[in-house]
């Protein structure tokens, strides 16, 4: 736990000096949100859930704040590692490879926890957001959603040989989800194939799962149970596929 709990330190403060996984935590959400925002008159509508778009927005957005990390963040962050000799440093050392994992994790959270607050800050502020009809709930949702994709960046870590290909990659990834998993134009108002799409995405799942409780509609099960689902097949992928060098 020691060692967990030290290399968790290191590794939070070697990620916010990512000049990349900041842009994309802390402020592109925020501009997205600025210019739907500027876009959208705020008064509730079939299409974003008979609530109002900034009201659909905000959890949608706290979605992809999670995303960002896990598809831009950590890949990168591995891909580092991998190009300069730190990892070939950890096999090498007693250090096992769940710690550093577990150490990943654990930085998401912290990171996701602080761009989401600064997010929702942010939409109340400027956009009058409602509070969460069940906060407990939400915070509930929050928590798989980041190790879902906590997973899912580590994996894409692990496979990727180089920081260019996990930066590209990663943005390709960031903002296909972005446009087609409700973050962008709700799934209503998108064609058939558009939607389905989406729904092979795990942004969709997340955005779910955080947007129900935040909008009344309750805890959804299918998408929790497929995230867990997710973050069980990529962690059992990355163990078996990680590449040291």
């Amino acid at each position: 736990m020691r060692i967990l709990l030290k290399m968790t330190w290191i590794e939070l403060k070697l990620f916010v000096r990512e000049p990349v996984t900041m842009v994309f935590t802390f402020a592109l959400p925020l501009i997205f949100l600025f210019v739907l925002g500027g876009v959208f008159q705020n008064i509730p509508s079939e299409e974003f859930r008979d609530a109002k778009p900034m009201d659909y927005y905000t959890p949608a957005y706290v979605g992809l704040v999670i995303a960002s990390i896990g598809l831009v963040g950590l890949p990168i962050h591995f891909a580092k590692y991998r190009e300069r000799g730190v990892l070939r440093r950890f096999r090498a050392s007693p250090i096992h490879l769940w710690s550093i994992f577990g150490a990943q994790v654990l930085v998401s959270l912290i990171i996701a926890s602080v761009g989401g607050i600064l997010l929702v800050v942010v939409s109340m502020i400027a956009f009058d957001v409602r509070f969460p009809e069940s906060p407990a709930l939400v915070v509930a949702a929050f928590v798989p959603s980041v190790v879902a994709f906590a997973a899912i960046g580590i994996l894409l870590g692990a496979l990727l040989p180089t920081t260019r290909a996990a930066q590209g990659l990663g943005l390709i990834l960031f903002i296909v989800m972005l446009m087609l998993s409700g973050a962008g134009p709700p799934p209503e108002l998108m064609s058939e194939a558009m939607e389905k799409t989406g729904q092979t995405m795990p942004l969709f799942y997340v955005i779910r799962l955080i947007q129900d409780p935040w909008l009344g509609y309750g805890w959804d099960w299918d998408s929790f149970l497929i995230l867990i689902g997710v973050t069980v097949v990529a962690a059992l992928a990355s163990l078996r596929l990680f590449r040291w060098e």
